[in-house]
This record gives structure tokens, C-alpha cells and sequence, in this order.
């Protein structure tokens, strides 16, 4: 079991370019304290890759310092190797070793110690994974999920003081990809591992890590728990890249923005903002009588979910129709005419300039 409060992650201050031009990687920050999972995401080129690259080894920094556990791995004059660095990592698709069993993969990092306590450590991990009696199989009679649980459990074996996942439930089918992440997740927990779960799925981030750090032109444009980023978004960028937004104008007055839509409290004020950029979710907006709303709009498209739906408005005075999450069963369609009220608490932030 991994002392999981001292495997703190940090980097401070990671610079890696590949040419002249802008860095990749531009002065980044980030912190995941000891036994955390946190997800790295962020639209293509913003350096999520090669972040992950930099703290395995894999790539030398121009600047900045990595240390896990209190152990400085890379920094001025200092880039410890891959194999020096005590870190797990879990590919894509898993990348096992199609030659030698579920046993000898698990045991292919345990260097140093002896037979027997190479065999009770593979016994413990895939007891961990929940594969025991699955040791002496070939990776190609394993399913994709299994065979992922068998790349985690190589990853921890060797006790590491930090797991790197790089996209590891890409190539799975939607169906199995949720529940793997559950595992996983249950595995990272009780092994009491610090993890860095590298995705581009906003969804996947949200639901499986503690933390989630999305980058932007090289740098973390925000860190914080799934909850506070999706509702309270630093910036209307981010509120829109992490799930479904409605971004309106608004003018704010004593805790309050007055929208197009009606008035709505705000969960915070930034100091001098008058004329501001409101973010709400489709979910806040409700569908209503249009005789007794403060506004409305045409229906103009349903993309039905099963559990709930999300309507599209057009309302009048806005340029961009809104949408509307609302439950299912439907009581609306193309073309009717209806009302919306705000419910819950909305961010603003300045007009950017």
C-alpha cells in the first residue's frame, strides 16, 4: 500500500518548446496533492501530452521543476531517467506484452526482489484489479477492459509513487468505457496511489477525478474540484470548454445580473464589474408558460437523450439561440412558442477586452 499523504505532485514553473515559437508548455503550475486523482484536460495542442511526458522522463524541460514525494525528479541541473523516477504509467489500450502472461507482465517492473515475494505481490495486484486466478492467461484471451486492469495493475506494482494514465479508456466501446473508469478509479483509491489521468473527454474528467486541471495555451487556466469548474468557471472560455453553457450580457446591481432572460443572483461579483458576461447551464433554465414568463422564444431544435432532452430557443434580442436541458417526457416541440425562468445562482465576469 502506497503512504499515499507524502506523494504530493508538483511542477512549478515547466517551460518545453520544440522550435522557435511559442512553448508548448509556457511557465505551467500544478499541484495534486498525495493520494488524489486529477485529470488533465484541454483542446488539442495545449500541451497535455507533452506535460505527461515531462514529468515521466520521457522529455527534458527548459524550465521549471517536477517533484513527487518531496523528490526533486527534474529542475536546473537535475533530470533523473524514466526508470529512477518511481512513477507508474497506464498507456493507451494498455500495451501489454502479448508474449508473456498476466502473471509476467505484473511481475515484468518488480526488479530486486526474490521469487516468492515477486509472486505474492503479483498475487496481491490482481486480487487489487479483481483478476485473481486470471495469472497464468495471455493478454489476447482477456477483454479490453480486463486487459486495462492488467496495464494498472503492472503500473502499481512496483509500488510508484505516482500513476500517469494517458488516455487510457480511448480505445474501449462507450459502453464498457464507464464502467472501467469506475474500476479504475476503486483501484487508485485503495492502493492509495497519487494518479494524473491525461483525457480530451470533459465527461470522463468530471466524473472520475478529484481534481481537474484544464489547459490553455500551455499554462492551467483553472484547477479545482469537478464541481466548482463546471459552476463556477474562472471564464466564460472555460465555462463553455467543460460542458454546456448559456452565456448572455448582463448589467449587475447589488448580487443580481438582469439578463435578457430575467434576473438571476450571481454567486459572486468581481470587484468592478457593471456590464458584465453572465454564465449559466442549460439546466438553471426552465421551460414555462410563455403567458406568465419574463421571456420566451421559439422552439427550434430537440436532441432527446432518453433521461432528459436539450431544447434550443430562439429568443428574440439575442444573437445565439439558447439551450435548454430539461427532463424528459417532452411536452414541447418544433416551432412552439414557450417561456423560460432562471432557477440557481449564475457567474460573471468582465467583457473580454
Amino acid at each position: 500500500m502506497t503512504d499515499s499523504g507524502t506523494n504530493e505532485l508538483q511542477v512549478s514553473g515547466v517551460v518545453k518548446a520544440y522550435g522557435p515559437g511559442a512553448p508548448v508548455l509556457d511557465g505551467l503550475d500544478l499541484t495534486v496533492p498525495g493520494g488524489s486523482l486529477a485529470a488533465v484536460l484541454g483542446p488539442s495542442g495545449c500541451g497535455k501530452t507533452t506535460l505527461l511526458r515531462v514529468i515521466a522522463g520521457f522529455l527534458k524541460a527548459d524550465a521549471g521543476s517536477v517533484t513527487v514525494a518531496g523528490r526533486l525528479l527534474g529542475g536546473p541541473g537535475t533530470h533523473l531517467p524514466p526508470e529512477r523516477r518511481r512513477i507508474g504509467i497506464v498507456p493507451q489500450e494498455g500495451a501489454l506484452f502479448p508474449h508473456l502472461s498476466v502473471a509476467r507482465n505484473i511481475a515484468f517492473g518488480l526488479t530486486g526482489r526474490d521469487r516468492a515475494a515477486r509472486r505474492a505481490r503479483v498475487a496481491d495486484m490482481l486480487d487489487l484489479v479483481g483478476l485473481a486466478g486470471y495469472g497464468d492467461r495471455m493478454p489476447h484471451e482477456l477483454s479490453g477492459g480486463q486487459q486495462q486492469r492488467v496495464a494498472l495493475a503492472r503500473a502499481l506494482a512496483p509500488e510508484p509513487h505516482l500513476v500517469l494514465l494517458d488516455e487510457p479508456f480511448s480505445a474501449l466501446d462507450s459502453a464498457l468505457r464507464g464502467a472501467v473508469r469506475a474500476e479504475v478509479r476503486g483501484v487508485l483509491r485503495e492502493s492509495g496511489a497519487t494518479a494524473l489521468l491525461v483525457t480530451h473527454d470533459q465527461q470522463e474528467a468530471l466524473s472520475t477525478a478529484d481534481l481537474v486541471a484544464v489547459l490553455r495555451e500551455g499554462r492551467v487556466a483553472q484547477c479545482a474540484t469537478p464541481e466548482e469548474l463546471y459552476h463556477r468557471p474562472a471564464d466564460p472560455w472555460l465555462a463553455s470548454f467543460v460542458g454546456d453553457a448559456v452565456v448572455l450580457p448582463g448589467t449587475v446591481d447589488q448580487g443580481m445580473a438582469t439578463t435578457r432572460l430575467g434576473r438571476v443572483p450571481l454567486a459572486a461579483v468581481p470587484a468592478g464589474v457593471r456590464d458584465g458576461v453572465v454564465v449559466l447551464r442549460p439546466e438553471q433554465l426552465r421551460l414555462a408558460d410563455p403567458e406568465s414568463a419574463d421571456a420566451g422564444g421559439v422552439v427550434t431544435d430537440i436532441r432527446f437523450f432518453g433521461h432528459d432532452a436539450l431544447v434550443t430557443v430562439a429568443v428574440e434580442g439575442l444573437d445565439q439561440p439558447i439551450d435548454i436541458r430539461t427532463p424528459s417526457p417532452l411536452e414541447v416541440g418544433l416551432g412552439r412558442k414557450v417561456g423560460i425562468t432562471l432557477t440557481g445562482a449564475a457567474t460573471v465576469h468582465p467583457v473580454p477586452a
